[in-house]
């Protein structure tokens, strides 16, 4: 029994040690992370984080199956006489000169009070946002949306896609093929997550930071979000530059410089949006302007300096698109996009 009682707890001792060791080595593993962690930490402020938890709370828009919030002007057009509202943001010139049946006129800066005050929202199916291009009208309405008026719409191509008269002067005049000499097709790699920008409202809540951001957004005005191709390639490196196409659309050529970030992965998550530098200029653009307009009324709400690219990859790739629309599923936009709906004066 003895012969065989030492060999035995041999044995089980070995076992032990061994097993002792491998968790031991775990253990070292796991801390060798928390402190690489602790090393590069993500700053977020306390304000930033109330203010994410309550979208989050309040429904998170950003990613849910209805954003973009975009409408046809088709879709516009049957709906007319319906009940609807539309709220024309062009200018009272612009305005006077043509415009949709039933359509008020109203400036980006009064909407806060227009929608508390002016109207009762929730008794209309949609309330249709509409501007020259839609891309201001995409900015708007993801704002207002945000705020919680869940019934509002972005109508695509703007004015453009009314009807011809605005069209030429609108997304016919500005499509370009100008800098598609100019992409690149390396893929550039996305800076680690560091901070995201230190919100300074004052107040404690995360309704009241909303207010108080959604506040000073709309008494900025829209002066200040768009950027042009012009100014984006004569130096890229001035900016950083956010592409939010399809994998493969990146691939066959972007700004140079770009980053490619997923539409539906990037807003209301920090380990993403803290990569996006604080200190610089942020561009951020897509195939029509209309994605890139709900994107940059995001990231300005949470205090980056962010700009949309007016015409999307239409303004500088554009001859390229119409060549590849089959292939990569471009949306170009052309003549097939326009329609010949009536204007009152």
């Amino acid at each position: 029994m003895k012969r065989q009682y030492f060999p035995l707890l041999f044995f089980i001792l070995l076992c032990s040690f061994c097993f002792a060791g491998c968790k031991g080595k775990k253990t070292e593993n796991k801390q060798q992370e928390v402190v690489k962690q602790v090393n590069n930490p993500v700053v977020i402020g306390n304000e930033t984080t109330l203010l994410l938890k309550d979208l989050k709370e309040t429904g998170d828009y950003v990613n849910s199956k209805v954003f973009p919030s975009l409408i046809k002007a088709s879709i516009v057009n049957e709906s007319l006489g319906k009940n609807i509202l539309l709220v024309d943001l062009r200018s009272s010139k612009q305005f006077a000169e043509g415009h949709i049946k039933s359509a008020v006129n109203k400036k980006f800066e009064e909407l806060p009070s227009y929608f508390e005050t002016g109207i009762k929202p929730f008794e209309y199916d949609k309330i249709i946002i509409v501007s020259e291009d839609g891309q201001i009208s995409s900015y708007t309405t993801c704002l207002l949306r945000l705020m919680g008026y869940g019934n509002v719409y972005s109508m695509r191509w703007g004015m453009s896609a009314w009807n011809n008269i605005y069209a030429r002067e609108g997304w016919l005049k500005g499509v370009s093929g100008k800098y598609e000499s100019n992409l690149e097709n390396a893929v550039n790699e996305r800076p680690a997550a560091i901070s995201m920008p230190d919100l300074k409202t004052g107040v404690l809540t995360g309704p009241e930071i909303g207010t108080a951001r959604f506040r000073k957004l709309f008494e900025e005005g829209t002066g200040n979000i768009f950027i042009t191709a012009d100014e984006v390639f004569s130096n890229p490196r001035k900016y950083y530059i956010i592409n939010l196409d399809r994998k493969d659309k990146y691939e066959d050529g972007h700004i140079p410089g770009s980053v490619r970030y997923k539409p539906e992965g990037t807003l209301g998550y920090t380990d993403e949006m803290a990569s996006i530098p604080v200190d610089k200029p942020v561009v951020v653009y897509c195939g029509t302007g209309h994605n890139s307009g709900f994107a940059t009324a995001y990231l300005r709400l949470f205090g980056y300096d962010a700009h949309t690219l007016k015409y999307g990859n239409n303004g500088f790739m554009y001859n390229k698109m119409v060549k590849e629309r089959t292939a990569l599923s471009w949306l170009p936009f052309t003549s097939e996009d326009v329609n010949d709906f009536e204007v009152v004066k």
